[in-house]
């Protein structure tokens, strides 16, 4: 009885055997295909990381080239509007001092009321401040 038990147990392991070996196949199978995609994944995000620290300074120059284009634009038009403000400047001056040529006696009196109208402001003003 004990030979038959042998021969019968035989056949079992050999069958757990293969059984063990199909199953390790299979989980080495699986295992290698799971480094194949872990690998595609992690090359696809080497070349993503790559085109961005590419892009990464062209971005910034763009855009350290867009801030210079405004700040020169905004430097040019304060330069200009600096050169009206003068012009106008000057033109208004010159148009003062040619009417106080052409009508001297208006202009004091001009002058003078502008002088009284300020210095009754500045009374107003100084009174209503201490009376706060």
């Amino acid at each position: 009885m004990s030979t038959m038990s042998k021969t019968a147990l035989t056949p079992t392991d050999e069958s757990i055997d293969q059984a063990a070996d199909s199953a390790a196949s299979k989980a080495t199978g699986v295992i290698q295909s799971t480094k194949r995609v872990a690998n595609v994944a992690l090359d696809s995000l080497q070349t993503s990381v790559d085109d961005l620290r590419q892009a990464v300074p062209s971005a910034f120059s763009h855009a350290a080239a867009q801030v210079e284009d405004l700040t020169r634009r905004g430097i040019e038009r304060a330069r200009a509007t600096s050169t009206q403000v003068r012009e106008k400047v000057s033109e208004t001056g010159e148009r003062t001092v040619s009417y106080i040529k052409d009508e001297p006696i208006k202009s004091v009196l001009i002058a003078a009321a502008a002088g009284a109208a300020m210095a009754a402001l500045i009374g107003w003003l100084a009174r209503s401040r201490t009376r706060d």
